[in-house]
């Protein structure tokens, strides 16, 4: 378990997840068989490609994370893209999945130390800080 907290710290490990949870979410939703897509045409298989290039990007993401800025954007764009192809990207939910975890592993920083609770902070807060910090706040 320790083993796999750390390699799950080393990466952006959340927004790999939803990137790829949401690609899935988009795969199951299609109702359309194979056959039938190749019928329609590409806009029928671009209904199955996006949401492949999701759980790919996803995938990528999580076991190569220095890459991660080019798949976050490509992400998006896919996500983005799943509205026009995908049964509204996954009657929404495949889209906004993809979205946000695409947006998390721009955002994430990989030498950013975790961030402290609040109530962890306030406990250990010395007396003249917190006096200090209300003066200033408190008149213009």
């Amino acid at each position: 378990m320790a083993a796999f907290r750390r390699w799950r710290a080393d990466r952006p490990f959340l927004g790999g997840l939803l990137l790829t949870l949401g690609g899935a979410e988009i795969l199951v939703t299609q109702k359309a068989s194979l056959k039938v897509v190749m019928h329609i045409g590409m806009q029928g298989l671009a209904g199955y490609l996006l949401p492949v290039l999701m759980v790919i990007c996803g995938l990528l993401i999580l076991f190569n994370p220095a890459q991660r800025l080019f798949y976050s954007i490509l992400g998006v764009l896919i996500s983005l893209g799943t509205w026009i192809t995908s049964n509204l990207g996954g009657f929404l939910i495949g889209l906004l999945l993809g979205v946000v975890g695409s947006c998390l592993t721009f955002g994430w920083l990989p030498d950013q130390e975790p961030r402290r609770r609040r109530r962890w902070l306030r406990r250990n807060r010395k007396p003249a800080e917190s006096a200090k910090t209300v003066e200033s706040v408190g008149r213009p």
